[in-house]
């Protein structure tokens, strides 16, 4: 992984909402498992308009 995607990363992480911060540590399974396709979701898309960046 390039520095480029790590920061990317990194800047999905800290701009996450307080939900999706407190549903990762969320007891229930259902609302963790939603934050992590969240999350997820936000990364995916983060690292696709970096390939199309660079394309």
């Amino acid at each position: 992984m390039d520095d480029k995607t790590k920061t990317r990363i990194l800047g999905v992480i800290e701009r996450a909402p307080p939900w999706l911060r407190n549903d990762l540590a969320a007891k229930d399974p259902a609302a963790r498992a939603r934050a992590e396709e969240a999350l997820a979701a936000m990364l995916v898309d983060t690292i696709d308009e970096g390939h199309k960046a660079a394309g």
